[in-house]
């Protein structure tokens, strides 16, 4: 079975015979009926009745045509998937980059007015995987990835915020608080598993100070961390960006920091819209 032969065959369905199918298809009309026989042959069943009018498919027919189609639209989608778009990237990212990359956006659509640029919403492990598997042409992480097929373009440092309830001790100090003054206080996150990078960055500070980290309740999925800090008016956390919600105080500390890179592909094809992108995000980095 050849992706010609299934075309051939919905062609003729949509158009109502072999010569109208022909011409659809630049073909002879002999072309179109040789390969539809021969795809009967390979299926063992009669798919066209030639004795009607112009030609009308055999219930076998009806039956195979949505299949037919499918088959044709996978093909498609196959192809599109591999095939070069000069004037289209995709980038692989999570909410807390939004605010970046829209920016970069508008700023890159303003002179690229034909560009197409998606946002592709994805946690850390898929944004890697879309990378390396071509859906996306970069990604936006925090930290490090260690691939063999992937490297990293750094952008910017990142500082996440330590925030802690309005009534916490901490509160009234304008100044961003060290693990020094931050030790004597449980500190509230996610699981480990579902926020690996802000619990290896708090731990590598803290051991930098010299200072226990002392851990309050985990915040389970679905537990705003508002309500966590309210709830829990001795506690803190970290956090990528402010929250700006009611009875929440967010301090920032050069302590805290992460580095922002792109993830692109070794192998990568250069493509000028991703340069214009990661100079964008890197505040005027110029890249080649």
């Amino acid at each position: 079975m050849e992706f010609r032969q299934i075309e051939y065959l919905v062609a003729v369905a949509e158009t109502g015979g072999f010569s109208r199918a022909a011409a659809r298809c630049f073909v002879s009309q002999s072309a179109i009926s040789h390969q539809v026989a021969a795809l009967e042959r390979e299926l063992g069943t009669e798919l066209v009745d030639r004795s009607a009018r112009g030609g009308k498919l055999t219930d076998a027919g009806e039956v195979l045509l949505p299949y037919a189609r499918q088959l044709l639209s996978l093909r498609d989608d196959a192809v599109a998937a591999v095939t070069p778009h000069p004037d289209r990237i995709r980038i692989a990212a999570n909410m807390s980059f939004a605010r970046s990359a829209l920016a970069a956006v508008a700023a890159v659509r303003e002179r690229h007015r034909e560009a197409e640029i998606d946002f592709l919403l994805k946690p850390f492990g898929q944004r890697i995987d879309a990378v390396v598997s071509g859906e996306a042409d970069l990604a936006l992480v925090r930290g490090s990835v260690d691939h063999d097929e992937l490297y990293l373009d750094p952008l910017w440092v990142d500082q996440p915020v330590v925030a802690f309830s309005s009534r916490h001790p901490l509160a009234r100090s304008g100044r961003g608080p060290g693990p020094a003054d931050l030790g004597e206080y449980p500190l509230v996150l996610p699981p480990a598993d579902q926020q690996v990078l802000l619990h290896r960055l708090v731990e590598r500070v803290f051991s930098r100070a010299g200072v226990d980290v002392r851990y309050g309740p985990q915040i389970r999925e679905g537990h705003p961390v508002a309500f966590e800090l309210i709830n829990h008016p001795e506690s803190w956390t970290i956090l990528y960006d402010d929250p700006l919600q009611p009875g929440i105080v967010c301090r920032r500390s050069l302590e805290f920091t992460l580095p922002v890179s792109a993830v692109l592909r070794n192998d990568s094809t250069p493509n000028q819209l991703v340069a214009e992108i990661l100079t964008e995000l890197s505040n005027g980095f110029r890249r080649t």
